[in-house]
């Protein structure tokens, strides 16, 4: 089951709406990380580390699909972060950026999980993973109560 399966089986599906496509390729991302780099993505805080070494392993392939790896490891990414927070996707503008981009909304503040990812592919070191998802969690403080 390499990349290009999953890849196939999710281009090909037509998700009812994008929390459902969302939550999709994150699941892919559970997939291939494992099978592909042996890394145990569960959702948890602790699981953006093995994350983000996927991450600095892409980045020094020479022929990236950028656009795919960011939907991939960002929707990833992004539903930790709805998940912990109880938040929404959200297609949205990014500031500065002519198009929408899928963005999760926790009580009125916008993450950006897929431009996190294509920045931590594209710019390295300065945009880890570890230190966003920090940030993100002392702004939006403590997660939301699963009743």
């Amino acid at each position: 089951m390499g990349m290009n399966k999953v890849r196939q089986k999710l281009e090909s599906r037509a998700f009812p709406d994008l929390g459902a496509m969302m939550e999709g390729y994150a699941h892919a991302a559970v997939e291939v990380a494992r099978s592909d780099f042996r890394q145990i993505l569960d959702f948890s805080a602790d699981s953006i580390n093995a994350l983000d070494e996927i991450l600095v392993l892409l980045s020094e392939s020479p022929e990236i699909d950028l656009d795919y790896e960011s939907r991939l490891w960002g929707s990833y990414l992004g539903e930790v972060l709805r998940q912990r927070y109880a938040g929404t996707w959200e297609m949205t503008q990014y500031p500065g950026a002519e198009h929408a981009a899928p963005a999760v909304d926790v009580r009125g503040s916008r993450l950006f999980p897929l431009m996190k990812v294509y920045r931590r592919l594209t710019a390295g070191e300065e945009e880890d993973l570890r230190s966003f998802y920090t940030m993100v969690t002392e702004r939006l403080g403590n997660p939301a109560q699963v009743n």
